[in-house]
């Protein structure tokens, strides 16, 4: 079973604020297919982000994020991410983006990207609850075998 890490980004869910809504739905949606075996808020701070990144990507397969995607001055999720990734995938977030935009024409300001650093998959998935929901549902049948190359211990198409 792949490991799973969940980051929530959000200034007030860090402050006590804000119930993370976005967290526990990631966390119920791939509870039958993932192990969960980190989960966390950080306030909307690239260098917490970054870091957090880095040291998750040696105990996880796949990373998920949630929130810090849209055009606020603290949403920072997407170029903290870019900084630590090796490679881009860009599919995954342009069809999620796609997917989307069939529901709500406010999709096209998710600025969410999917990178790989290392054997570990990291995808932004946006803040809203529902758009998380969506967003997740729609690249879930392809993470088991994106993972399975990434990992090697897929190795043929």
């Amino acid at each position: 079973m792949y490991k799973i890490g969940i980051i929530t980004l959000s200034d007030k869910g860090y402050q006590g604020l804000r119930e993370d809504e976005s967290g526990k739905i990631i966390k119920q949606l791939v509870a039958d297919k993932f192990e969960v075996v980190r989960q966390t808020i950080l306030p909307d701070e690239a260098a917490d982000l970054k870091a957090l990144l880095m040291e998750w990507c040696n105990m996880c397969d796949l990373i998920l994020t949630t929130g810090g995607t849209g055009l606020g001055v603290r949403d920072i999720t997407p170029e903290a991410t870019l900084s630590v990734a090796e490679k881009t995938i860009p599919g995954i977030s342009e069809g999620m983006r796609m997917s989307s935009i069939q529901k709500t024409p406010f999709a096209m300001l998710s600025r969410g990207v999917a990178v790989q650093r290392g054997k570990t998959l990291i995808i932004n998935l946006p803040g809203n609850p529902k758009g998380v929901s969506e967003n997740l549902t729609y690249v879930l049948p392809i993470l088991p075998h994106a993972l399975d190359i990434l990992t090697d211990r897929k190795t043929e198409h």
